[in-house]
């Protein structure tokens, strides 16, 4: 239980699409607009990198502009460990279809999604 690596770098920008378009030019990165997924190597699993409209309120209730993705094992119980440490839980458990997803605020108000990823999310 707890983090098992970087599960993606989320971040605002003034024009996602002219971003995206700057990284494939400039630096051949492709992506599409949830951004880009690298797979890791020869195990299961992968990182995102997404731009996110400058206005976005995905981030809410931090104003940075920024948020991390780290990737955990048995999401349910980690909160329950990192509840009692004092730690802010924002919002509630969500299930979708690539796993399971939480929010938290660090110490400075970074907000924090905490993924455990389906298996069919580990393999994409």
């Amino acid at each position: 239980m707890g983090i098992t690596g970087l599960g993606g770098v989320f971040f605002k920008c003034n024009d996602p699409d002219k971003l995206r378009e700057w990284y494939q030019e400039k630096l051949g990165l492709t992506s599409d607009q949830y951004g880009k997924t690298f797979l890791w190597g020869d195990t299961e699993g992968s990182s995102v990198w997404a731009p996110f409209a400058k206005d976005t309120t995905y981030f809410s209730p931090s104003d940075k502009e920024f948020m991390i993705n780290f990737r955990v094992n048995d999401l349910a119980s980690y909160l329950e460990v990192i509840r009692a440490k004092g730690v802010e839980v924002v919002g509630e458990l969500q299930v979708e279809i690539y796993g399971k997803f939480a929010h938290i605020l660090d110490l400075e108000g970074n907000k924090i999604e905490l993924w455990e990823p389906t298996d069919s999310a580990m393999k994409s």
